[in-house]
């Protein structure tokens, strides 16, 4: 036996969860009956924050990005850990 859930959701999210679920070839009914019995089955749901950069690894981000840009601070590709340490022992 079948049943219709109505629920609220922001509408672009809906076009893009249909638009992902069409490129992949189902209906977007399928996708939400598969979460629906994966929740089920497990009795759990998962909510994840966005990983955030710690602000000091953002500045050193940033910092290497310049270098790269400029071309400064940049070691050579080596061939064998031999030429690279020879390298560090130079610097």
């Amino acid at each position: 036996m079948k049943t219709m859930i109505n629920i609220k959701t922001d509408k672009n999210l809906k076009e893009s969860a249909q638009e992902v679920a069409r490129e992949i070839g189902l209906p977007l009914s399928t996708v939400v009956n598969a979460y629906l019995r994966d929740f089920v089955e497990k009795r759990e749901i998962r909510f994840t924050a966005p990983f955030k950069m710690k602000p000091a690894l953002e500045k050193q981000i940033k910092i290497a990005r310049n270098d790269l840009k400029k071309k400064r601070n940049i070691a050579p590709v080596f061939s064998n850990a031999a030429d690279a340490i020879r390298y560090l022992r130079l610097q």
